[in-house]
């Protein structure tokens, strides 16, 4: 009987998530954290590439472009329009996780892919409190390096810690690789409305993506081989986050082209994202 109750609540919670997912302002939310998560993106590429041409500019993370946004003319209010979208695109990443809208399944590959689904609305919390921060000038945000390397200290003082930041960073270059194979093969066009795009469109849609995906990749991989660096060296300094991997870039032999590359390429991630937010399929509709 008791076991009948259980099976009962959890069909009725389940009904409810999936009323929940399937209301049109999740669709709304959806679109518009898609579109300040690519605003970010553009951001941070277009104020590297600056740097990487001399034009001034600076290697900055998405926290930092948070802080750019908010020095423009009228900024506190595009910045505020920055900060609820990106609450929306947690908002959605969790509901994503919760009521499997992509119909990942429950199978081990589903679980993990929705777990990341959690993490990255973890992640996009934490930028969209720093946006809060930098709009109602409360401190400055840390930097996504300093507090990589918080994060790296604390793990190396645990029981096998070292192993756990060393698998953390292996994690990180595999996601780092998916993306290059995602940007490769065009994966995320499954996701995209194409019918009702134009023929150009469904092109320069497929170039961004490609492109950005790709130079996402290289940001991730090199995220992923500093971790992993640290970890053997036992040296949480040596962990760097977006704006250290993108400094370093420009360090490299042909560093400015090397930077200018990635960081274009991340201008095209963000320009894919705002294509997302007009034509992705949301809750498997479209």
């Amino acid at each position: 009987m008791e076991s009948n109750s259980i099976a009962e609540a959890k069909r009725q919670a389940d009904e409810v998530i999936e009323d929940v997912a399937a209301h049109p302002w999740v669709e709304r939310i959806a679109r518009f954290g898609y579109a300040a998560k690519g605003a970010v993106y553009i951001v941070v590429g277009a104020l590297a590439t600056m740097a990487a041409l001399g034009k001034g500019g600076e290697t900055t993370d998405t926290r930092g472009a948070l802080e750019a946004i908010e020095q423009q003319p009228f900024g506190k209010f595009a910045l505020g329009c920055v900060a609820f979208g990106l609450i929306g695109y947690v908002i959605w990443r969790w509901i994503q996780a919760i009521a499997d809208t992509d119909d990942k399944g429950k199978g081990l590959k589903g679980i993990l892919i929705r777990i990341g689904y959690t993490g990255s609305g973890l992640v996009y919390a934490g930028l969209a409190l720093s946006a809060a921060k930098v709009l109602i000038d409360v401190g400055n945000p840390d930097s996504s390096t300093e507090v990589q390397q918080d994060w790296v200290a604390r793990f190396l003082t645990m029981p096998y810690g070292r192993w756990l930041v060393g698998l953390a960073g292996a994690g990180v270059l595999g996601f780092g690789l998916y993306q290059i194979y995602k940007g490769i093969r065009a994966k995320f066009r499954k996701r995209l409305k194409l019918v009702k795009m134009s023929e150009s469109g469904r092109f320069w849609a497929t170039l961004a993506g490609r492109v950005g995906y790709c130079a996402r990749g290289v940001v991730f991989i090199l995220v992923g081989l500093f971790l992993i660096q640290s970890a053997r060296h036992f040296n949480p300094s040596e962990a760097k986050g977006l704006d250290a991997v993108l400094q370093t870039l420009s360090q490299w032999p042909f560093g400015p082209w090397a930077l200018a590359t990635v960081a274009v390429g991340l201008v095209a991630y963000g320009l894919y994202m705002l294509v997302e937010a007009r034509y992705r399929r949301i809750n498997g509709r479209g």
